[in-house]
C-alpha cells in the first residue's frame, strides 16, 4: 500500500505519470490532455481527425524524444485499440492513467432511428469504451496500479427524450465503470466516471436547437452551460493521488441541473 502524499496541493500533481486520453484531439477531451500536461504529466492522445491530432500535437510540445504523441486509430475495433495501446506503450512506457473520452450522438425521435444510427452510438460510445479500458485496464492490473476515468453524461441518470439510443450507451458507461471498479479494486486500479452536464463542444454546438440551449440554461442551478476547462478539475482529481481511495464513483459536473430536479 502506498503511503498518502501529504495534505496539500502536491496531491494534485500528475509528476511522471503517463496519461493517455482516448478521444483527446478536440472537446472535452482535449482539455483534459491539456490540462493533465499542466499538472506535470506526460500526455498521449488517440483521435480519428488527423487535422485535430496535429493541432493538439502542437499544443502538448510536439514529439517526445521522436515519438509521436498523437496517434490515429479507429477505436472501434478491438484489434486496433490492441495496437495502438502496444504501440503507445512502446514509445513512451505504461499508461498509468487513461481517460475513454471517446464519443458520439444522434439527436432525433426514437422512431427514425436506423439500425445504422444505433450501431454507431453504441459501437462509438460503450462498445469501444468497454474494449479502450479492457485493454489498457488488464495492463494496469498486471502492474498493480492505474487509474481510468470514462465520460458518462446526464443522461446516464434519466431518460432523455430524442436521444435514445445516446442515453442507453451513457448509463452503460456507468455500469461498466462500475463493474471494473469492483473486479479491479483490490489490484490497485480505480475506475470512476465523470458526468458532465451541458458543455459547448464541438459535437453539440450545431446539434443542440437554440431552445434546447436555452432549456439547458434555464434548467441548469448556475443558469449557463459549462466550458470544457471547467471539467479538467474532477478529471485531475480523479487521476490524482488525492482520489487514491475513490473507485466506482460517478462525479457530476454538471452545474446543478440535476440538483434542481428532473
Amino acid at each position: 500500500m502506498t503511503t498518502p502524499p501529504p495534505a496539500t496541493t502536491d496531491m494534485f500533481r500528475l509528476d511522471d505519470r503517463h496519461a493517455t486520453v482516448v478521444g483527446g484531439s478536440s472537446g472535452i477531451g482535449r482539455a483534459i490532455a491539456l490540462a493533465y500536461k499542466g499538472a506535470g504529466a506526460r500526455v498521449t492522445v488517440v483521435g480519428r481527425d488527423q487535422a485535430k491530432l496535429g493541432g493538439v500535437t502542437s499544443d502538448l510540445g510536439g514529439p517526445r524524444e521522436g515519438k509521436p504523441v498523437a496517434y490515429a486509430a479507429e477505436m472501434r475495433d478491438v484489434a486496433t485499440i490492441r495496437a495502438t495501446a502496444d504501440s503507445i506503450e512502446a514509445d513512451h512506457g505504461p499508461i498509468d492513467i487513461l481517460v475513454a473520452c471517446q464519443g458520439t450522438t444522434i439527436i432525433k425521435p426514437i422512431v427514425e432511428f436506423s439500425e445504422a444510427d444505433y450501431d454507431l452510438i453504441l459501437d462509438t460510445n460503450l462498445k469501444s469504451v468497454f474494449f479502450t479500458c479492457q485493454e489498457i485496464g488488464r495492463r494496469m492490473v498486471e502492474r498493480k496500479s492505474g487509474s481510468i476515468i470514462t465520460i458518462a453524461s446526464l443522461a446516464s441518470h434519466t431518460g432523455w427524450a430524442n436521444a435514445g439510443a445516446y442515453s442507453a450507451s451513457k448509463w452503460g458507461v456507468v455500469g461498466l465503470t462500475r463493474s471494473f471498479a469492483a473486479e479491479w479494486g483490490e489490484s490497485g486500479v480505480r475506475v470512476n466516471t465523470i458526468a458532465p452536464g451541458f458543455f459547448l463542444t464541438d459535437m453539440n454546438r450545431d446539434r443542440m436547437s437554440d431552445a434546447r440551449k436555452a432549456e439547458a440554461r434555464k434548467r441548469a442551478a448556475m443558469q449557463r452551460m459549462g466550458e470544457v476547462e471547467e471539467l479538467t478539475g474532477a478529471a485531475i482529481y480523479l487521476a490524482s493521488p488525492a482520489a487514491g481511495f475513490v473507485t466506482g464513483a460517478t462525479l457530476r459536473v454538471d452545474g446543478g441541473y440535476l440538483a434542481t430536479g428532473i
